[in-house]
């Protein structure tokens, strides 16, 4: 069984993004977005280099990202109108996902990404 695990900043990518999430538009979004990466994370764990992602070598070796909303029809749970997050992550080995970093989708992520 494939699995992931997130890297420290990216934890913290996480907390903030539900913390900022609950504080702007209450609980329930709040759980709907958690719901929403929780989708993601599991897509890409099934199928690292799927249609939905892109090969982000210009960044880091081995990075690829994947765009939170490819994942919105995976979850009733996970509704939410525009989500803005995008994943980069790597497989470790076979089996095993590291997710790096959760970045909003206007950050520029090679200012945030670092071997």
């Amino acid at each position: 069984m494939a699995r992931f695990r997130l890297s420290g900043p990216a934890r913290a990518d996480v907390a903030h993004i539900l913390a900022t999430s609950a504080e702007r538009w209450g609980v329930e979004t709040r759980r709907r977005y958690a719901a929403l990466l929780a989708a993601a994370m599991r897509t890409v764990v099934v199928d690292p280099a799927g249609p939905s992602s892109r090969e982000r070598a210009d960044l880091l070796p081995g990075i690829r990202s994947f765009h939170i909303r490819h994942a919105r029809g995976h979850d009733a749970e996970a509704r939410v109108g525009r989500p803005v997050h995008i994943l980069y992550y790597r497989v470790i080995e076979p089996g095993l996902i590291e997710i790096v970093r959760v970045l909003h989708d206007r950050m520029e992520p090679s200012r945030q990404l670092t071997d």
